[in-house]
This record gives structure tokens, C-alpha cells and sequence, in this order.
């Protein structure tokens, strides 16, 4: 606001000179015709003809044509014709005497301040005197009586007019206006110039009727003449204007069409200050806390949000939208002076303020959508929890340092797993292990070196990318170093706690994949790890499986194309009954020349591989073409499909999972994914959004050798399963010992209580059964009831069943009539299950 207040003094500075200089010209210009008529006397007019001329001086002065520019008002008028018809009728020195006064009184009349006053009559003073010189010079001699025909004096004295107004009125407006000179005098031009030729026709026509001695009743024609050509004039230039206003209008709706919001604002309001002819144009925003002004040819400001009252003579409307419904801030028109808008004028202010409310709720819709997008990308490459890049960011950057530098690219992997970071969580809660792994995640951003990837895996696994390496031992040294950046004793609630941690390093080198050098950094830390040693640097000598491991990988693609990879299921039986409820599935690899190979036997080497996703898909393709066998048989069971922990770290391992069961019609709620519990409890943070997904889609979800993990009911406690599986220890000892059982009849009483089923593994014998059913335990599988089967031989086995029965395998421990079936499912998660029994 000062700097608009300073700027307004120094535009009043300029005006008072400028008005000045005119006042000081028309005065010259006065006293030169005074001196003219005192050295050259003529008879004195009659006093009527002197009142005449004023009159008509008054007349023609009120008669204007207005075209407004900014607050000042450019209006053109017929004075001239008084004038100009006079020169030939009475001698110069009263015409202008005549001329100054009619537009004094005229002015006093309709008082517009004594600046404007002063100016007006000082110009009238210039233009009259002028013509009043053009017509001494040429020796024109005016007569009542005889009045000569001065077609060429007219026409000179009205273009000296013309001129000497234009040097006395444009300086003027273009600083009352702070718009160009050549803005000014371009303004309207062309209908300007129409409306002097129409001037300088009535004068001739006047002129004319006077000097041919004819009938004076034909002057009462002039006014008609006047008239017309006035109201053409008038109508011509409101219609330019309108014309002219609404392409300005529609041009700057167009520029609004941007997405970037500071764009719309400069462009909307310096269209402001030109369509509407305002000095300055500005928006508040309050929902940015910002204000833009600007002029019609730049930008003033585009900063905070002006709090102070605008000046009193500023136009303002509401940026809303068409109903009215949303404000988004306020468009301000500051004028320099008093205007009021015309009724067109308003319309077309709020229609631009609608446009200028679209366009700016458009642009905050693009921001806004825009910053989404970018957090959501931020949130697909980095860790929630501590900023860090993922393993979808690791492996990409990865990847391109791979192909960039090619095999010998010279760079490595340093993988970091915390020591007994278990414990933290056991002990203190899980909040204060976040604690831990945010302050572990800035020390290892601090200490690493521009251009390495800090990383966490999830869990307490952290990787970083060592980039720009001069010499490969520069890895160990690099490593150590942001290892014992660890050192120091970390805070948690009031409490010192020290971190220790064993870090693989893996040189790119020789490995050509990301999937093989996380593999040689993973061998290195447990290397690191079984040890004591604070870094291991990984060797071929030291990986005592490479060999067969590598020969494993390279046939890993063979035995998922040539289906190597086969399925065999095992029943899973009510323990009261004998009836099969449910099958597990269990992949096997029938190696051409290792025979049959079991998951321990191959799925790490699985895992490392990257064939993982293919492994899974055909495990679970196969388990559903099985199920699909059953279910055309009569047997509709649901199967358990056990997860590698490394699958749930997969974000489109549950889009593939539930594809894969619509591809083959089968229900989501007959499929059981087993979850291997301490494995889990190591990345649940990482996986519990995949769990989710997939339980929310109808998927049941277990949890295998319950129990022999460390954090069980921090399990229960964040992952929303359906079952739980009792681990084949417990039950191997539950007639010989008493812990066992007590740990068998915990896990039932806890399945019950919050509604889950209870599945005892590896059943040998009756006894076990008995046992376990005593125990509570509905379910269970072992070779009791059957070995694995493959899904044909598995279907001939429930066809035939047991006792005449089909889908039983065993003798029902209690009288059929003394049962009764309680639900013990959640309430969610998909259709119903088969339940087994309980004892009355």
C-alpha cells in the first residue's frame, strides 16, 4: 500500500506541472489575441450577439461524446463549430473572449474540482486563440452583414485546433492515466476522425448558408445535422468499445485455460486491468494466503496476503462460481479515481470473476492431483516408516547402475541386518522399535556417502547401494564406516540401548544381476553374522552351497517351463469323525537326476533366484486344477497353499492370487494361504498390507507351526488370520508331556476365544487323536489318516474312503448322534467353511 500511495503522489506531481504548463500557454495564448484586437480596433459586437455566441459556445460544450480510460473520462465535443462560424462573423479577440467564458460558466456549473476546471478553460483558451491566428494570418475580415466564405481558412483552423488540443489534453490523460502516449492518442482514432470531418462539414454548411445570403431559417438545419452526427458518433464508439471489450473478454478466458495456478493469476489480472480500463487490477487468495497485482502491461507483485483495506474508490467482486456456491477470493479494480461501472460493464466483470474462479479452482485441482501423484509415487519407492528408499527403488537403481556400467560395473550392495532387534520389539513394544529403525535410518543417511542408496528392506534389513567406488576394498572401508556410525547408544523412552549389526557386502562384479548380487550380500551377512565379525566381504570360497546352488538356479527356469515343479496333497480331517475337510498342498521338484526334491531343499535356492513368482503361480495353478477335479467329483474342499515370506513382500502377488481364482471359478474362501510365523513376525510390518488385501478379498489366512516363534500373539495381534496350525512337536509329545499339552490346550482355549479354527500337524496315531480331540483340537493331518498323495490318487482316496464311506478316513471317535456344530470362523474373510465337530 505505500508503494501505491507514493506512486499516486508522484502521478499528482506530474499533473499539476503538466496542467500548469497548459494554464500558462492559454493564458499566453489569450493575452496574444487581447494585444492583436487592442493593436488592431474594430467596432464592438452588440451586447445580444456577444450573449449568442456564448450561449452557443455552452451548447455545443454540453453536447459530448465520453470514452472512458481508467477514471478519467476522454470526451469529445462540437466546440470547435461555435468557433470556427464566428471567426467570420465577429472580430477574433471577442470570439475567444466569447469562447473562454461560455466554457467558464459551463464549468462552474458542473464542478469537477479546480484542477480539471483550470485545465479545461485553459485549453479552450489554446484551441479558440489558435483558430482565432489561423484566421488573422490569412487576413480573414469578419462581417455581420456580409459574412465571406472561407472554406480553406476552416479547414486549416481546424486542423490547428485539432493539433494544439492533442499537444495540450494527451500529456495530461497519459498521466492521470499512467497509460502510453501513443496509447492515448490512438485511442478511438478512426472514430475521431469521422467525427472531425462531420465537425468541419456543419461549420462549412454554416458557413456556407451565412456567406450565400440566404435565408437564416435554413441554421435551423445545422442542429439536425449536429444532432445525427452526433448521436452517430456516440453510438459508434460505444459499439466499438463493447466489440473491442467482449474479443478482450473472450481472449483472456482462453488464456486462463492453464493448469499452473500462478500463471492463471498474473494473466487474469492483468487482463483485469485492460478489459475493464483499470489502473490496477489484484486477487486475494485466502487459501493460498497470497495477493497478485498487477497492470494491464505487467505484474506489480505476487506476494502474501494484503490485510489492509484497499483505497475507497477501488471496485471489488467475488471470485465465485456460476450458482454461487464456492468462493475462492476476491477480484479488486482500482481506478485511480471515482468510476462507476455501467450496467454492461458489471455483467461482464462478474462473468470474468466466474471464469477467473474456474480456472483458479482448475489449477488447484491439477496442484492438488499432482501432489498426489507425486506422494504416491514417493510412497511406491520409499519406506513409510523411515523415509528410506524400498526394494522396489533398490532394485531399480540397481538395475540401471547393471546396465550402465555393464558386468564390471564398480559398485556394491552392503546388506545390514540388526542383532537381536526382536528383543526391542518383545520387550518395549513395537513403537519403540520403530523408534529404533528411524534413528538407525538417519544415521546410516548421514554417514553415507553422496551418491549411495540408503535402503530399507523391511523388517530390520537395511541395504545400501556403494556407488563410485575407485577400487573394490573402498566398499569395506565405506561400510565400516557407516556401520559404526551405530555405535553410539541409541535413546528409547528414557532408556540407552546399544544396536549392533553384521553387514554382507556383495561387489557387482561378476555377478550381472540384481537378484544374484542381493543373493552374495545376503550369504555374506549370515556369514557375518554366525561369525561375530562386524562386515564380510563375500567370497566364493566361503559360499559352501554355491555350487550346488548355482547349478540349482541355472535348471530352475528348465523346471518351471518342462513342469518339473508337481503337487501333492494331504487330507486334513475332523479328528471326531474321520471326515476330510480340508487338503494342504505340498510342492515337490522332480529333478531328472536328483529324484525327488523337497521345499528345503530348494526353495532358498527359489527365493535368490528371482523364479519365485513363477515358482508360486504354478504351485497355486496346479492347486486350483485339483481342486476344480474334486469339486466336479463331489468333493468340495477347501486347499492350504503355503507362502514364502519373500511372496508377500511382492506388491502384485495378491493381484495374481485372486486372477488366478476367477480364472478357474473357485471361491477366495477356499483357499488358505499358511504363513510361516517367525518369518513373518520379521517383515510383518512390510507384509501386513498385502495380508490385508488379500483377507479383505475373501482369502483365508494361517498360521503354520504356531508357537515355536517368539512373538505368537504379536502375530494374532496384527494379522487378522483364520486358523492356526499346531507345530507336529507338540503333538508328537502330547501323551508323554504335560508342557506340551499345556501349550496344545492354550492354543485351542486362544483359537477359541477369538473364533479360529485349530489344525494339529503330523498325527502318528489313535492316541494322538484321542488325545488332541480331548484336548479340543477339532482338525488335524498326518500319516494316521494318509500320506501325500497327487491330486488323482488323493481324489481315489476319497472315493473310496473308509468303512463304506466315501471322504472319510478314519472311524468317528464318538456316537454321530452326540455332536453339535459351533461356529468358530470370524465373522468376515468370505463364505462359510467346512467346521469339524465337537464332543457334546
Amino acid at each position: 500500500m505505500t508503494e501505491t500511495r507514493t506512486n499516486d503522489d508522484a502521478t499528482d506531481q506530474r499533473l499539476r506541472l503538466l496542467v500548469g504548463l497548459v494554464v500558462v500557454f492559454g493564458v499566453g495564448m489569450a493575452a496574444a489575441v487581447i494585444a492583436f484586437g487592442i493593436a488592431h480596433p474594430q467596432p464592438a459586437p452588440s451586447p445580444a450577439a456577444l450573449v449568442t455566441l456564448t450561449l452557443f459556445v455552452i451548447a455545443a460544450k454540453r453536447v459530448r461524446v465520453y470514452v472512458r480510460l481508467r477514471s478519467s473520462l476522454d470526451s469529445s465535443t462540437w466546440g470547435e463549430i461555435p468557433v470556427l462560424v464566428s471567426l467570420v462573423l465577429l472580430p477574433a479577440p471577442w470570439v475567444v473572449l466569447c469562447a473562454v467564458t461560455g466554457t467558464t460558466i459551463l464549468r462552474l456549473l458542473v464542478w469537477t474540482g479546480p484542477l480539471k476546471t483550470a485545465f479545461a478553460i485553459a485549453k479552450e483558451s489554446l484551441t479558440a486563440g489558435t483558430a482565432a491566428l489561423v484566421f488573422i494570418a490569412l487576413g480573414i475580415q469578419p462581417s455581420l452583414s456580409d459574412p465571406p466564405l472561407t472554406i480553406i481558412p476552416t479547414i486549416l483552423a481546424l486542423c490547428a485546433t485539432i493539433l494544439v488540443d492533442h499537444l495540450a489534453f494527451v500529456p495530461v490523460m497519459a498521466a492521470s492515466t499512467g497509460s502510453s502516449l501513443k496509447r492515448t492518442v490512438l485511442h478511438n482514432i478512426g472514430i475521431k476522425a469521422v467525427g472531425y470531418l462531420f465537425r468541419l462539414g456543419a461549420a462549412l454548411l454554416m458557413i456556407g448558408v451565412l456567406a450565400s445570403g440566404r435565408s437564416l431559417l435554413l441554421l435551423l438545419v445545422a442542429p439536425l445535422v449536429v444532432a445525427c452526427m452526433h448521436l452517430w458518433q456516440s453510438r459508434s464508439i460505444r459499439t466499438r468499445e463493447e466489440r473491442e471489450s467482449w474479443q478482450r473478454l473472450a481472449k483472456a478466458t482462453d488464456e486462463l485455460n492453464a493448469v499452473d495456478l500462478t500463471r492463471v493469476l498474473h494473466s487474469a489480472t492483468t487482463r483485469a486491468a485492460e478489459i475493464f480500463s483499470a489502473a490496477e487490477a489484484s486477487i486475494d487468495l485466502p487459501s493460498d494466503g497470497r495477493t497478485v497485482r498487477a497492470s494491464e502491461a505487467r505484474v506489480l507483485s505476487d506476494g502474501p496476503l494484503l490485510v489492509n483495506p484497499g483505497p475507497r474508490d477501488e471496485t471489488t467482486v467475488d471470485l465465485v462460481a456460476h450458482d454461487g456456491s464456492i468462493r475462492v477470493g476476491v477480484l479488486r479494480l482500482r481506478f485511480g479515481g471515482t468510476v462507476r461501472l455501467t450496467e454492461v460493464e458489471q455483467y461482464k466483470l462478474r462473468t470474468f470473476a466466474s471464469a477467473i474462479c474456474t480456472a483458479i479452482r482448475n489449477a488447484q485441482a491439477y496442484a492438488e492431483l499432482a501432489r498426489i501423484a507425486a506422494e504416491n509415487a514417493h510412497a511406491a519407492t520409499h519406506d513409510p516408516l523411515t523415509g528410506l528408499a524400498n526394494r522396489r527403488r533398490l532394485y531399480d537403481t540397481a538395475g540401471q547402475l547393471f546396465q550402465a556400467a555393464g558386468h564390471d560395473g564398480m559398485f556394491a550392495l552392503l546388506l545390514i541386518d540388526l542383532n537381536h532387534f526382536k528383543e526391542v520389539n518383545d520387550t518395549l513394544g513395537h513403537a519403540a522399535g520403530d523408534d529404533v529403525l528411524r534413528q538407525v535410518a538417519d544415521r546410516l543417511r548421514n554417514s553415507a556417502s553422496s551418491g549411495d542408496l540408503v535402503a530399507r528392506l523391511g523388517g530390520d534389513e537395511f541395504a545400501v547401494l556403494l556407488t563410485g567406488l575407485p577400487t573394490p576394498a573402498l566398499a569395506n572401508h565405506r561400510a565400516t564406516g557407516m556401520l559404526a556410525a551405530l555405535d553410539a547408544g541409541i535413546e528409547v523412552e528414557g532408556m540407552q540401548i546399544t544396536v549392533e549389526a553384521a553387514g554382507g557386502i556383495a561387489l557387482a562384479a561378476g555377478t550381472g544381476s540384481v537378484e544374484e548380487l542381493m543373493r552374495r550380500a545376503d550369504i555374506a551377512m549370515y556369514q557375518a553374522k554366525r561369525s561375530g565379525e562386524q562386515t564380510v566381504v563375500y567370497a566364493h570360497a566361503r559360499d559352501t552351497a554355491n555350487l550346488e546352488r548355482l547349478m540349482l538356479t541355472g535348471e530352475l527356469r528348465r523346471a518351471v517351463a518342462e513342469h518339473e515343479f508337481t503337487v501333492d496333497f494331504q487330507p486334513i480331517v475332523d479328528l471326531g469323525s474321520g471326515e476330510v475337510i480340508a487338503a494342504e498342498a505340498l510342492a515337490r521338484w522332480h529333478h531328472p537326476e536328483q529324484g525327488n526334491l523337497t521345499p528345503v531343499q530348494f526353495l532358498e535356492t527359489v527365493e535368490r533366484s528371482g523364479q519365485l513368482p513363477a515358482f508360486a503361480d504354478a504351485v497355486l495353478e496346479q492347486s486350483l486344477i485339483a481342486m476344480q477335479s474334486w469339486r466336479e467329483a463331489g468333493f468340495d474342499l477347501p486347499v492350504a497353499v503355503n507362502v514364502s515370506p519373500r511372496s508377500l513382500l511382492d506388491a502384485t502377488f495378491p493381484g495374481a492370487v485372486l486372477a488366478r481364482l476367477a480364472r478357474h471359478d473357485v471361491p477366495p474362501n477356499r483357499l488358505v494361504l499358511e504363513l510361516a510365523e517367525t518369518l513373518t513376525i520379521s517383515q510383518l510390518d512390510v507384509v501386513e498390507r498385502t495380508l490385508a488385501e488379500l483377507r479383505n478379498a475373501g482369502v483365508r489366512l494361517a498360521i503354520d507351526d504356531f508357537g515355536t516363534g517368539v512373538s505368537s500373539l504379536s502375530v494374532l495381534s496384527r494379522i487378522p488370520v483364520h486358523q492356526l496350525k499346531i507345530d507336529r512337536e507338540f503333538v508328537a509329545s502330547v501323551e508323554t508331556s504335560a508342557e506340551a499339552a499345556a501349550v496344545i490346550r492354550t492354543t485351542v482355549d486362544l483359537a477359541r476365544n477369538l473364533h479360529l479354527t485349530v489344525v494339529a500337524e503330523g498325527v502318528q496315531s489313535e492316541p494322538q487323536r484321542r488325545a488332541l480331540w480331548e484336548l479340543g483340537c477339532l482338525a488335524g493331518q498326518g500319516q494316521l489318516f494318509a500320506r501325500p498323495y497327487s491330486a488323482a490318487r488323493f481324489l481315489g482316496v476319497l472315493q473310496r474312503g473308509s468303512g463304506g464311506q466315501p471322504g472319510v478316513l478314519a472311524a468317528a471317535l464318538h456316537d454321530a448322534g452326540a455332536v453339535v456344530r459351533l461356529p468358530v470362523r470370524r465373522a468376515s474373510g468370505g463364505g462359510p467353511a467346512p467346521l469339524p465337530h465337537l464332543p457334546a
